[in-house]
């Protein structure tokens, strides 16, 4: 059997490589599809929302554990070298470090070519603001607000559990964070059905959130950013996200950039008067896009040497 930190290295190296192809049958998808699958159902079951949505979480983490553990199990039988590819396979699809850079990088070069209206429909793709009114300032603060925030959720949170339970933890972490994007929304609808699965986020990204944040200064200071300033606005304004985990990251990012994020923002036509991250040393232009993706990309290998430094430790203490 291919030891597990090398398993992760060979997926995050097909992430770097490949990405995410949209027409992959991509396990995040399947999980998404089941759990509105299981609203009405569960719905219908329970009348209590708060016990139908924990139910629906509940449910779909399970099955979602039961179906990973049982694919490496199955490839194992027959081979131990397919158990382990099988393995890797999963893990690679819990990494989103490619997408999101592409992702970022195309909203950079919209702005590069002056095409306001194709940066806000690309920065769409990957925040949840209303994007249609924001100018190019605004484009590039919300871009980077998405690296920063997707970095843990997409990236060092797979990899921490990854390297804490294998295939099965990235696959439950990742299905505990589709979960919050299905279902943690404070409107009529998702407000009690959806506590759960917000509470469930919250508890599953606290640690690697927290633990990324302190790596991105270091990752600042390898590549000529603003190390002291990433650690001072982490310790400042960590706290001052209306999410208990996404606010660390931001402000390592805003601080490492020399930049404020956050301020107020339109949600669904609703303006939410958020509190400011970071201060405004620079102006921001598209090319702080293409420094926080270099930024991201840096944290992650640090992330994964850290965390897997951390766990050889623990288990040997």
């Amino acid at each position: 059997m291919i030891p597990i930190p090398l398993q992760l290295i060979v997926a995050m190296s097909l992430d770097a490589l490949i990405g995410d192809p949209r027409w992959w049958p991509h396990p995040v998808r399947f999980i998404g599809e089941f759990a509105l699958s299981l609203e009405g159902k569960m719905r219908a079951l329970f009348k209590n929302e708060l016990i139908a949505g924990a139910f629906t979480a509940f449910t779909v983490i399970g099955a979602t554990w039961g179906v990973t553990f049982c694919l490496v199990g199955i490839g194992r039988i027959f081979h131990p070298l397919l158990g382990d590819a099988i393995s890797i396979f999963i893990m690679y699809t819990g990494i989103a470090a490619h997408d999101l850079a592409k992702h970022a990088r195309s909203v950079q070069g919209a702005l590069d070519e002056q095409d306001i209206e194709l940066a806000r429909k690309r920065v769409g793709m990957i925040c949840g603001r209303d994007t249609g009114t924001l100018d190019g300032q605004a484009v590039v603060m919300a871009t980077i607000e998405s690296v920063a925030e997707n970095s843990v959720d997409g990236v060092t949170a797979p990899l921490f559990y990854g390297l804490l339970a294998g295939p099965v933890g990235v696959m439950v972490y990742k299905a505990i964070s589709t979960l919050d994007s299905t279902f943690g929304y404070k409107n009529e609808r998702y407000f009690h059905f959806g506590w759960a699965s917000a509470r469930l986020d919250d508890v599953a990204a606290f640690f690697p959130s927290r633990l990324t944040s302190l790596l991105v200064p270091v990752a600042a200071w390898i590549t000529g950013m603003r190390g002291h300033d990433s650690f001072r606005v982490l310790k400042r304004d960590r706290l001052k996200h209306a999410s208990p985990n996404s606010g660390h990251s931001e402000a390592a990012f805003a601080g490492a950039l020399g930049l404020r994020l956050g301020g107020p923002s339109y949600y669904g036509g609703v303006l939410h008067e958020k509190p400011f991250i970071g201060d405004p040393i620079i102006e921001p232009d598209p090319k702080f896009i293409g420094k926080s993706v270099k930024l991201m990309n840096i944290t992650t290998v640090i992330s994964f040497v850290a965390f897997t430094v951390l766990f050889f430790l623990l288990k040997h203490i």
